[in-house]
């Protein structure tokens, strides 16, 4: 695929060049216009340097949320343009629409070095469409504002989206430094991976990280699992997990995937149970085996820390995605920052495989120098790793 290295070496003072980003960024619960972590906007701003700094007229196209295919304040992208101006030193002209005469006029008014952000994408029907008729007719116009395109999205190539799939078709196209570097991390963990591998996974569901699983647990030499899906996992082992998060469906799933794994998937041995989702609720660490009925686990427990820590510990690559516990409430945040410290200080590759693991990283004040890499993509990062293709990257190959 061609690069941004590629497009600077063409020159593009003067041109306009549409930039997909990623600023799917959260916001404060108690303040819908503080954003309360801007890294996925402070990752784009190498590419964005670039092509300001070489002259061209920067059109920042992105995603917030899932309103419903119409404008919805909720998810207006007017503060990610106020951060985005100040992460820049610039202030950044907001369009207040995304292909409409806002957006034609801002686009055509820009003047060499200046960047322009457009309203969010999926305020247009068109941009999720699976109708391939509507789609188009949305990357036609979203093309006709710009001259070249370039995708530095990781975090939404596993989409066949307007500006992610179709556009690439309409324009020169191509790859920002971040999806080059996350196709090249990715490929480093999934084809040529230094042994031992430990891939530790978090977060919710099995059902959500199944496919993962089983792509992974032929390459792996141990696979720890915390989180409300460990659950699952010890209810298959014969244990009694009270009140804590539990998909029964998945149970005989689980009991073949540890049977397969001959030893290799790493269970909590301790967790912390409270009698509510809550961090004002009472709780206390129990092993697993003694989880009490009208309790549920929000953390993995100091043992499990300490097992998964030594585990983690002589890996010479760790892949990590999705947090132990509740870690945005302060008593269930201990097993989600022992184990990111103990990653932090393996001798070897790491990569924090984005979405709320990245988001728990940045909230607990982990040194994110510790990490070999930090993945914009939690969803994009998981479909690399189950072998699918990427819409997205595929474009940008063709």
């Amino acid at each position: 695929m061609k690069t941004l290295d590629d497009l600077l070496g063409e020159g593009v003072s003067g041109r306009r060049v549409l930039v997909r980003a990623d600023l799917n960024v959260p916001f404060d619960k108690n303040d819908l216009g503080v954003i309360s972590d801007d890294g996925r906007i402070r990752a784009v701003l190498p590419t964005l340097i670039a092509l300001r700094d070489a002259g061209a007229r920067v059109i920042v196209c992105s995603h917030l949320g899932r309103p419903k295919g119409a404008p919805d304040p909720k998810y207006t992208l007017g503060p990610v343009a106020t951060r985005l101006g100040e992460l820049l030193g610039n202030p950044v002209v907001f369009a207040e629409d995304t292909v409409g005469a806002s957006a034609q006029a801002a686009a055509g008014a820009l003047l060499d070095g200046q960047v322009l952000l457009l309203e969010n994408l999926r305020f247009n029907a068109g941009e999720t469409s699976k109708d391939d008729a509507v789609r188009g007719a949305f990357a036609d116009e979203l093309a006709a504002l710009a001259e070249y395109y370039v995708d530095d999205a990781f975090g939404a190539v596993h989409r066949k989206h307007a500006s992610v799939y179709d556009v690439a078709a309409r324009l020169p196209h191509y790859a920002g430094g971040l999806v080059l570097k996350e196709v090249e991390v990715l490929r480093k963990v999934t084809e040529s991976p230094e042994q031992p591998y430990v891939v530790v996974l978090g977060g919710s569901k099995v059902s959500d990280k199944l496919a993962v699983i089983q792509a992974l647990l032929p390459k792996v030499d141990k696979l720890l699992v915390g989180g409300g899906m460990c659950f699952t996992f010890l209810k298959a082992q014969g244990h009694e997990v009270g009140k804590s998060l539990l998909e029964a469906e998945m149970i005989s799933t689980c009991a073949d995937l540890l049977s397969q794994a001959d030893g290799r998937i790493v269970l909590p041995v301790d967790v912390v149970a409270a009698t509510a989702f809550d961090a004002s609720a009472e709780h206390e660490v129990v092993d697993i085996s003694d989880i009490p009925a009208d309790r549920l686990g929000l953390d993995i427990g100091p043992k499990s820390v300490a097992l998964f820590a030594e585990t983690i510990g002589s890996a010479k690559t760790v892949f990590w995605n999705g947090p132990m516990g509740v870690f945005e409430l302060a008593p269930f945040a201990a097993g989600t920052r022992g184990v990111a410290e103990a990653i932090t200080k393996i001798d070897g590759f790491s990569v924090v495989g984005g979405g709320d693991s990245a988001a728990a990283v940045r909230t607990l004040g982990i040194d994110e120098s510790g990490f070999g890499h930090i993945s914009t993509g939690g969803g994009a990062s998981l479909e690399y790793l189950e072998g699918k293709s990427l819409p997205g990257v595929s474009a940008l190959e063709s």
